[in-house]
């Protein structure tokens, strides 16, 4: 009996460091996630207009200083600049809420920003503006290319009757057509119409692949070209 005396107090040392060991562990439990930088609210371009400031550099490039609000738990920022006449795009990373950026003069541009922040991978992207940036001196300017509202790009539509929706903003408000063409053919080049409105109604065929795209036209005949959408037919 006094060798059990002896033994069952070691017992209990090891079972209460046991417990306690338990107990602490759980503490890593109540950490709180990280939220995410917010978005960043852009200033300069400004959305739907013409870019008259910056630093000529020739006759064909400005350097125009692209600018934003500063987001207080972001740690650094990614640039997104996009010519809309050819679809190409650069990034810039930047610590600093504005950058200057050498771009093509006469042409028309989309703009936005990605907050990034040190403790997440997490990222936010602001709201999508466009501008024209002025070239040489011209009383009009072509419209911006026209985005795609439905079919979206790699969507999926019944067959039969469709409408072909979309959008076109343009600084001197003077479009006055638009030309839809929309073919099982890439690039499109069958013709469905000429229209006034922002939409068009036309009959697909069920297992096809649908490419469109739509040329808008201004008053004095200055034409942009959108990007080629597509879409499937069930």
């Amino acid at each position: 009996m006094s060798r059990l005396k002896k033994i069952l107090p070691i017992y209990l040392f090891l079972l209460i460091s046991v417990a306690s060991c338990s107990s602490d562990d759980s503490g890593d439990e109540g950490i709180n996630p990280v939220d995410p930088p917010t978005a960043a609210t852009l200033i300069f371009p400004e959305n739907n207009t013409e870019c008259n400031e910056g630093v000529i550099i020739s006759d064909s490039e400005t350097d125009v200083l692209f600018q934003w609000q500063d987001v207080t738990n972001a740690s650094s920022y990614i640039l997104k600049v996009t010519n809309l006449n050819d679809g190409t795009s650069r990034t810039i990373s930047t610590l600093s809420n504005e950058f200057l950026l050498r771009i093509l003069r006469g042409t028309p541009y989309s703009w936005s920003v990605i907050s990034l922040a040190s403790d997440t991978t997490e990222t936010t992207e602001s709201v999508v503006w466009k501008f024209y940036n002025s070239g040489l001196p011209q009383e009009s300017h072509p419209p911006f290319p026209a985005e795609a509202i439905s079919p979206q790009s790699g969507a999926s539509v019944n067959e039969g009757e469709v409408s072909l929706q979309w959008e076109a903003t343009d600084i001197d408000n003077d479009i006055v057509s638009y030309t839809v063409y929309l073919d099982s053919a890439n690039p499109p080049v069958v013709e469905v119409g000429s229209t006034s409105n922002t939409s068009i109604n036309t009959t697909v065929t069920s297992g096809q692949v649908y490419y469109w795209k739509v040329v808008s036209t201004d008053q004095i005949g200055n034409t942009s070209d959108s990007q080629i959408f597509q879409f499937g037919v069930n």
